[in-house]
């Protein structure tokens, strides 16, 4: 078997590996969460953001630590990008999704401030280490403002009966969830490398679109599901927090770590993440619900989109 067929089989593989990895890394930490008597606000816009958010990060870390910073760039800003265009389409058209006020008054504006900081820093042209250091500063404020109004709306939560013991089994399942996360983020980032060098493609395309479809599979799976129950809060809020960690938090780490060189066509994505992000607070208004039509829509502006990134 050549290098390609199995770079190949190894591309598919880190991908089945990162979903089933978070899928468990999920389970794992909302058992666990609820066992501690956590809100069920807190866990769906929070711990679920955080678990299926744990590709990206994985693979971005991984990337930086391998001097390969525009990968990491890539991978962010395309995982947003397909959060919010091709998983929150494909979501809504599957099932139209309701849109409480509450996200359109406190999650998406602060999704908009995340992503014009992002912009903001990269106008030097690199995201440094003091840039990583205050997108952390903006993460925690955002994780502690979070907390606070989640206390001032949490629900009464029924706490688990008893002392089974199986607490133990639900924190081997985080840990089994980290470990497949963190191989599969390895194994993409080194098949995807393979790929880019083959065909003589950047990095930073490949990262931006194959690897952000792949990163973004545990938020499709996520959200379809949760729509299909007609939990939209969840639907909603995991990827809004999802692109919220991304940007604070798997930027900061990975700029702290190397140094991120943002060069125009990184700049102009960013850009049009931010227009995308606008977009929806008059798709969320019209009925606040995202209808099937504007599903539709939301996905093939994400295929012209990648067909942008292609002839640029």
């Amino acid at each position: 078997m050549d290098a390609t067929a199995v770079n190949l089989l190894l591309f598919i593989f880190s991908v089945l590996l990162l979903y089933k990895g978070s899928d468990i890394l999920v389970e794992g930490t909302s058992k666990t969460a609820l066992r501690m008597g956590i809100s069920p606000l807190v866990i769906s816009l929070t711990i679920v953001a955080y678990g299926t958010s744990s590709p990206e990060l994985a693979t971005s870390s991984i990337a930086s630590l391998q001097s390969h910073s525009s990968f990491s760039l890539g991978n962010v800003i395309g995982s947003c990008l397909a959060n919010m265009l091709l998983v929150m389409g494909i979501s809504s058209f599957v099932k139209p999704i309701s849109v409480s006020i509450g996200i359109i008054r406190r999650e998406l504006p602060i999704l908009v401030i995340a992503t014009i900081l992002l912009i903001l820093s990269s106008l030097t042209g690199y995201l440094t280490a003091s840039t990583g250091v205050l997108f952390l500063f903006a993460f925690i404020i955002y994780l502690i403002f979070f907390v606070r109004v989640a206390r001032k709306e949490r629900m009464k939560v029924k706490l688990f009966e008893g002392r089974d013991g199986k607490t133990w089994k639900y924190i081997a399942l985080i840990i089994l969830g980290l470990i497949s996360v963190i191989l599969g983020a390895h194994l993409l980032v080194e098949s995807s490398i393979y790929f880019a060098d083959l065909f003589g493609v950047p990095e930073f395309i490949i990262a931006i679109s194959m690897v952000a479809i792949g990163t973004s599979l545990p938020e499709l799976a996520v959200s379809v599901t949760a729509s299909l129950k007609g939990e939209s809060d969840i639907s909603l809020g995991n990827l809004l927090g999802s692109n919220v960690f991304n940007i604070l938090l798997i930027l900061g780490i990975c700029s702290i770590i190397n140094p991120i060189f943002v060069d125009q066509k990184s700049m102009l994505s960013e850009i049009f993440l931010l227009a995308v992000t606008l977009s929806l607070f008059p798709i969320f208004y019209t009925g606040r619900r995202i209808s099937r039509i504007e599903g539709l829509l939301l996905v093939i502006i994400y295929a012209l989109y990648l067909y942008w990134l292609k002839v640029f």
